[in-house]
């Protein structure tokens, strides 16, 4: 019997040598926002996540991705830098992941950046890009599936000056990402007097004292950054106000298919630059659309596009490699390199792993069946890369 079991347990262990590399298991930490209100991000990121790994072929642990059996490690960061590093340092370690995937808001990507670079992991983001990990502390292990912070306002900031805006205030939330986009519109509006830049508590969800602010000031136009709960609460009470009547509003990462169903008309007129045509006619994107139209019930956003095309991304960097992902260099630079199948078409990356994409003029409005749509009116940047590329150090540039 002892002799029987020696042999069976030598020919298991033949076996597993035996197998090609693509054989082993792939282990993905997928880390994101998925408790509190900042979960009005990190919950649409992770449905099209896993609709992305899904279309690949992945629906429970041991299933392949991209040729190779794989598991995921779904991890919330609860939108706390403490608790992510806590949470990183348990995937690195104990989970020993061979790509870390998510990140929702900027201050928790800015603190966790370093560990996850030092340990030489793929660092997948589908939302968070601040300005300082896109150019100074740029790394080739970073790679992103959305865009820099500060893309979608310096497309407005375009489209504001060709309209011959006379006058702005700008509103923010006090943090790293609210920082980005007072940076990106300072880049490109050029022409509108600003006559106020308010900077509001993150999470903040009462706006009176702002909205009165402005209406006594009398811009011509009124620019807001709330994404989230933030958005749902001030585009409610900005229409309750009456302002909107002579300060035209537009908003950058506030008005999208997620938010739409809480805020409802009040959100109609409003105009938004993005990158995501939700009308493309690219065949994935419309695969995408009705297949999640049908698991959900409801449209998708660009957030879930972001999360979407992450999984997709991974799935072909990995059959890239042929399965061998132990080297997470390589299988960084293959995020980068690799064609795969995306809502937005084929597009490369900026040498900062940055997504060189178009950027759309997008506005809300009520469809004759009295259900609200979000439209492209036109391009405002086609192919545009973030401004942060020649920042990045030549050692870590793709």
């Amino acid at each position: 019997m002892i002799r029987t079991r020696l042999l069976a347990t030598s020919a298991v262990l033949a076996f597993a040598t035996a197998l090609p590399a693509s054989a082993q298991e792939l282990r993905i930490g997928y880390l994101t926002t998925l408790s509190g209100s900042g979960a009005a991000l990190g919950q649409p990121l992770t449905n099209g996540w896993k609709l992305g790994l899904e279309h690949e072929g992945w629906t429970k642990d041991g299933d392949h991705l991209g040729g190779v059996p794989t598991k995921v490690f779904y991890e919330d960061d609860q939108q706390k830098p403490d608790v992510a590093l806590n949470v990183i340092e348990r995937l690195i370690k104990s989970d020993k992941v061979h790509i870390i995937a998510g990140f929702a808001w900027s201050n928790v990507l800015n603190a966790t950046r370093d560990p996850i670079v030092a340990a030489k992991i793929p660092l997948l983001v589908t939302n968070a890009g601040s300005a300082a990990i896109a150019g100074e502390r740029c790394s080739i292990f970073f790679t992103s599936t959305s865009q820099n912070n500060d893309q979608g306002a310096e497309a407005l900031g375009k489209l504001l000056a060709d309209e011959k805006i006379e006058s702005i205030s700008v509103m923010v939330p006090n943090y790293q990402a609210g920082k980005d986009m007072i940076a990106g519109l300072d880049r490109t509006l050029k022409g509108p007097k600003l006559i106020d830049q308010i900077l509001f508590k993150l999470g903040q969800t009462d706006y009176q004292a702002e909205i009165s602010k402005i209406r006594a000031a009398k811009p011509k136009a009124l620019i807001v950054f709330a994404p989230g709960a933030m958005g749902i609460s001030f585009v409610k009470q900005w229409a309750a106000s009456g302002a909107g009547k002579d300060i035209k509003l537009y908003t950058l990462y506030t008005v999208d298919y997620e938010s739409l169903p809480a805020i409802g008309n009040a959100a109609v007129g409003t105009y938004h630059t993005n990158w995501w045509d939700p009308e493309s006619d690219n065949p994935v994107n419309q695969k995408f659309v009705k297949d999640y139209v049908a698991k959900y019930g409801r449209m998708p956003s660009h957030w879930v596009a972001q999360g979407y095309d992450a999984a997709r991304l991974t799935a072909a960097a990995v059959k890239s490699l042929n399965g061998k992902v132990d080297d997470g260099l390589a299988f960084a630079k293959a995020l980068r390199k690799t064609e795969f199948p995306s809502v937005r078409g084929a597009y490369k990356y900026n040498v900062n792993g940055v997504p060189i994409q178009t950027f759309y003029q997008r506005e809300v409005v009520a469809a004759p069946d009295g259900k609200l749509k979000i439209v492209v009116r036109s391009k405002v940047f086609e192919n545009y890369k973030d401004a942060y590329g020649e920042k990045c150090p030549a050692a870590e540039r793709s």
